[in-house]
Parts: C-alpha cells; sequence; structure tokens
C-alpha cells in the first residue's frame, strides 16, 4: 500500500515569478519551480540539468511544443516537459517531477519525487 501523501509548504505563490522559474531547497534537493498563473498551477521539477552537469533548470526559459509547456535549459537548450520531466530533445533522459498545490497563497509541495531518483535514466 502507498505511502500517505504529505505536502510541506515551501513558498508563497508571491514568491514565485509569473511564467518564469525559482529554485527552492525541498529534502535536500534542489527544485526548480515554475509558475503558470493562467493555468493557476505550480510545475516542479528537478533543478539540475543531467546535460549540462549544473544545478541551472530554474534559470530555463518556458514554451511550449503541442500541449507540452517545457523548460529550455540555459546551457545546451534540451527542453524538458513541465509535467512529465521527460527530455523531448532526448527522451531516454527524463528528470524527477514533484506534485504541487496551491492552498490559498500558500505553495504546497509532496516531498517525494513522482519518479524515484533510482529510475533517472543516465545520459
Amino acid at each position: 500500500m502507498p505511502a500517505a501523501q504529505q505536502w510541506i509548504h515551501v513558498c508563497n505563490i508571491d514568491d514565485l515569478v509569473a511564467d518564469s522559474g525559482v529554485c527552492a531547497l525541498v529534502e535536500e534537493r534542489q527544485v526548480a519551480l515554475f509558475y503558470v498563473p493562467d493555468q493557476r498551477r505550480v510545475y516542479a521539477i528537478d533543478n539540475f540539468d543531467p546535460v549540462g552537469q549544473a544545478n541551472v533548470l530554474s534559470r530555463g526559459l518556458i514554451g511550449s511544443e503541442g500541449d507540452c509547456l517545457f523548460v529550455a535549459s540555459p546551457l545546451y537548450k534540451e527542453r524538458y516537459c513541465l509535467d512529465s520531466g521527460v527530455c523531448l530533445d532526448n527522451d531516454a533522459v527524463v528528470l524527477d517531477t514533484w506534485k504541487t498545490r496551491i492552498d490559498g497563497d500558500s505553495l504546497l509541495i509532496d516531498p517525494r519525487p513522482r519518479q524515484p531518483v533510482a529510475m533517472r535514466k543516465a545520459v
């Protein structure tokens, strides 16, 4: 039976930048948070760019391809789907993602990644 979902307060929505990324430390991991106010949703993905080998994804640019919102890495421009963490340019590369929810003015996150680190594919 799966463990009960836990939610922790990360920040207030006012701390986020609309249609852009910021970095937060969640359970000793750097997590890139992307606030999309048109959807009233915050996407959370690993801040570590496995291709560029640096914690930089929160500084990437948001774009879209079809129905997929992505962030383009500021280093080598790989595009990562904000919902699934899959690299659109190399589907062998997958980032961890986290569930988030907005409760009033607070951003809450489930501290457990959706995809365990052990399942992350090597570059």
